[in-house]
């Protein structure tokens, strides 16, 4: 019962730590997030720029397995050189270990303090005090956590058993590291495994080695989630994380046989003993900091010769010929080809978020993220494509009817991000929590979604067309669909007042697809507008002139 009692306490101290973890990422992610990822976008000009946002990114973040995938994101986005990514996750390296050490410090007693001011500051209105409070309650219930894992692994001191799991380690340390390595890899966290490691080995008489090699298992083990997390992405952002795992790696192959040597060599230092896990562990990122920093041109170039760029034959254009580019007219209809495929993009995630309203299918949902990634990439390819036309020198006509190519093109690259971000959230809503809309709701919207499907059809044709009638007509539209828009939200608060369940309960759903809808026809509209200006028939201004 006894060491039950004690496991249970341990895993309750460790899944504090892990939630500690997760409390300060969430909060400074939400008072400095977007700072945080400008500074780190922006602050990697050179090789040392490069390893102190790594560093301080992670210092904040609580997480280099967060600084790594945020690091591989920016270079998928081309704003982070390859090489400058793997000096960045050198200063991440180095930062986690910076906060072992500072948890380890033996600084307990700062958390009830901690945890008290953030609560103070989590109670406040503003979104970024909020974010620093959940931050100083995550510290807070890390140090809590060390000092709960040290109290829980005080009666293991004596434990014939754990000298004896400690002996078969000692005499295996590949099983060693591979345990080691496992934890760090299940937590996701190399910081936790380490002051795992710190609280197991102030409470036994681990031998020095052994906590080199376990020290070295959880600094590879917290480089394979990141990799592992980045597998579904561009061969970019796998090099990325590739890297840095291969730099672990590479340099607990050379520490491991050392490991007794390295022990020895700590315990010469002026620290104690009890602090010795993060002393390696800090002292290892800094060594492996050093030598890898003057080689990350190479690592770089040889992840990018193991990961070669894959051909996503799903994203590349398939009509923008570059040879065409001396032929303004030919050139023009390739894009308008291309700007008419993404439009039929942006018809099936239509399609197939109508589909899941209606039938309550949610993986209907599952293609729209892959759709809207390609209408991303092939709006930017047809406007890097004319602004090459551009360059050569185009007559009026031609002119005009490349920048209206431009519009079309970012206005269905609108529409997607409305889908993506908007409707799916809101049908996904729907699904999971089994809501229903009432008769004359359910009916309103899948009007208007049917409705917008037909007109997105008919923009296609005055694309190709600029056929004028057509174009009046849409303009048409877009004031039918105002007035089923504010007719469906007049009707919604009616029977809001009447008191019908099924209403109160999607309300904010309901109007919040109205929006959303009325916004994606707003989009699609826009192609009558060059048509109609050119008639003289568009005036700037929707006012009643002044009689």
């Amino acid at each position: 019962m006894g060491s039950t009692a004690i496991m249970i306490d341990l895993f309750g101290a460790v899944a504090l730590l892990l939630f500690g973890l997760a409390q300060v990422k969430d909060g400074v992610s939400r008072a400095f997030g977007s700072k945080l990822r400008t500074g780190l976008a922006t602050g990697t000009r050179n090789g040392l720029r490069s390893f102190v946002s790594g560093f301080f990114a992670t210092i904040c973040l609580q997480s280099s397995t967060a600084t790594a995938l945020m690091t591989a994101s920016f270079v998928e986005k081309d704003l982070i050189k390859p090489r400058m990514a793997q000096i960045v996750l050198l200063g991440a390296n180095v930062g986690t270990a910076i906060t072992a050490w500072i948890v380890g410090f033996g600084i307990g007693w700062l958390s009830p303090l901690l945890i008290f001011m953030g609560i103070v500051l989590y109670r406040g209105r503003s979104s970024s005090r909020q974010g620093l409070g959940g931050a100083l309650i995550g510290i807070g219930l890390m140090l809590l956590s060390l000092h709960l894992m040290t109290a829980a692994t005080e009666p293991l001191r004596h434990s014939e058993a754990l000298i004896a799991f400690i002996g078969l380690l000692d005499n295996a340390w590949i099983v060693a590291f591979a345990f080691s390595a496992f934890i760090a890899f299940v937590s996701s966290s190399s910081l936790a495994a380490v002051i795992l490691i710190l609280s197991v080995a102030a409470a036994g008489n681990v031998p020095l080695g052994l906590i080199v090699v376990l020290v070295l298992g959880a600094n590879f083990g917290g480089a394979i989630p990141p990799f592992i997390a980045s597998l579904g992405t561009t061969a970019p952002a796998r090099r990325v994380t590739l890297g840095n795992l291969v730099v672990r790696g590479a340099g607990c192959a050379v520490a491991l046989p050392l490991a007794g040597y390295i022990g020895a060599w700590v315990e010469m230092l002026p620290t104690t003993n009890a602090m010795m896990p993060v002393d390696v562990h800090l002292a290892f990122n800094i060594c492996l900091a050093l030598v890898a920093w003057p080689f990350s041109s190479l690592i770089s170039s040889s992840m990018a010769r193991f990961i070669p760029q894959e051909v996503e034959t799903g994203t590349q254009p398939r009509f923008l010929d570059h040879a065409e580019l001396s032929t303004p007219v030919v050139a023009l209809a390739s894009a308008t080809r291309e700007v008419l495929g993404v439009g039929d993009l942006i018809e099936r995630m239509l399609l197939k978020t109508t589909e899941a309203f209606q039938r309550s299918d949610s993986a209907q949902l599952a293609e729209i993220a892959p759709l809207e990634k390609r209408v991303d990439s092939l709006q930017q390819e047809v406007k890097v494509y004319l602004s090459k036309l551009g360059r050569v020198g185009l007559d009026e006509e031609n002119s005009r009817r490349s920048i209206h190519i431009v519009d079309y093109a970012i206005n269905l690259e609108h529409i997607g991000d409305i889908i993506e971000k908007g409707l799916v959230p809101q049908v996904s809503k729907k699904i999971s929590l089994g809501l229903k809309f009432s008769e004359e709701g359910y009916a309103e919207l899948n009007r208007l979604m049917n409705l917008t499907v037909d007109n997105l059809r008919v923009a296609q044709t005055i694309f190709v067309t600029r056929d004028f009638a057509l174009a009046k007509r849409m303009m048409e539209i877009k004031v039918e669909v105002r007035h089923m828009e504010k007719q469906s939200a007049e009707q919604h608060l009616k029977r809001l007042q009447e008191g019908n369940t099924e209403s109160l309960q999607t309300s904010s759903l309901h109007l919040d697809l109205l929006r959303d809808l009325k916004r994606i026809n707003a989009h699609i509209v826009s192609v009558a507008h060059p048509i109609l200006d050119e008639s003289g028939l568009l005036v700037e201004s929707r006012l009643k002139a002044a009689e």
